[in-house]
């Protein structure tokens, strides 16, 4: 089946302001995550693609337009299934003091089982998302045939537990995988089982460099993180 590119969208005002954006309109890239997406062009270059498909969200859309105006051929479409986790009450406040919030705990070790107060549970977040994923791949293979290749470009959250489905893992395990901003994630999809062939790739390992306040709390980001100072 088809080979699916998993963009994660650039860095937002949200995330350097550490703040959990979730489906708030208005959140734009910032200056770095702007030059993320103008960079995306160039490392997708050698890669024929069939089409594009992204969130809803204007943080995706700004993402791909570059892509999409170096590629005016590439036809964009926009799927509300790998719309953001819709985080209800969470959304808008800062992650410093969601920390505090005994849900938290939750969504770090049990995820399967957290849903969000005036919003979704993770396990609908995934399921929606997951069947989106297997929607596209049927679409792609039967228009461009089984080697064809997509990009999809959505959310860390989504993109994680799309991750873990590929990878047969439950969802509760699912906060052990991460992605920064703007990265590429490659699932190559056959009849038997999905390949897991690039994980969270930026080109860049800055963010592996020992940083001056290391978090040794093993807690993974809600919504995925700003990346690499």
């Amino acid at each position: 089946m088809a080979t699916l590119i998993l963009v994660r969208h650039g860095r937002s005002t949200a995330n350097t302001s550490g703040v959990l954006a979730g489906r708030t309109p208005g959140i734009s890239l910032d200056e770095r995550g702007a030059a993320q997406a103008a960079a995306l062009p160039g490392r997708l270059a050698d890669v024929p693609l069939a089409a594009v498909v992204s969130s809803p969200l204007q943080r995706c859309r700004e993402t791909v337009r570059p892509l999409l105006d170096a590629r005016p051929d590439l036809p964009l479409h926009v799927e509300d299934r790998i719309n953001e986790c819709d985080y209800g009450d969470w959304s808008g406040r800062k992650l410093a003091e969601l920390n505090d919030e005994p849900l938290m705990e939750v969504v770090q070790a049990h995820a399967s089982a957290a849903a969000f107060p005036g919003g979704e549970s993770m396990r609908a977040m995934q399921a929606r998302a997951v069947d989106a994923v297997h929607d596209w791949n049927a679409r792609i293979e039967a228009e461009h045939g089984e080697d064809a290749a997509y990009v999809m470009c959505s959310h860390g959250d989504i993109v994680k537990s799309i991750v873990a489905d590929a990878l047969g893992l439950h969802l509760d395990l699912f906060q052990r995988i991460h992605v920064d901003p703007c990265s590429v994630t490659v699932i190559r999809y056959t009849r038997l089982r999905p390949f897991l062939v690039r994980l969270g790739d930026t080109g860049d390992f800055a963010g592996f460099a020992p940083r001056e306040h290391p978090d040794s709390s093993g807690t993974a980001e809600v919504g995925g993180g700003a990346g690499a100072p």
